[in-house]
């Protein structure tokens, strides 16, 4: 789990939850295939976050092309 709600919104539904600090990380990638909800349908704190950056699409498919794009540039 990686929402920041689950330290900081005690109304949520995963208040308590345990969490990786990833909202403390200088910058984050975020690499999900669409905006839908996740875990308990919860809005992500994280993907909102103004050091977040979202890569939509099937994971292993962005990162092969993200590596060729590297390579190439």
């Amino acid at each position: 789990m990686v929402n920041p709600a689950a330290r900081t919104n005690p109304g949520s539904p995963i208040y308590g939850m345990p969490i990786l600090n990833v909202h403390e990380a200088k910058t984050t990638i975020v690499l999900k295939r669409g905006r839908g909800a996740g875990f308990s349908s919860v809005e992500d704190d994280l993907f909102v976050a103004p050091r977040t950056s979202m890569l939509f699409g099937d994971a292993k498919e962005s990162l092969a092309h993200l590596i060729v794009e590297v390579k190439n540039a």
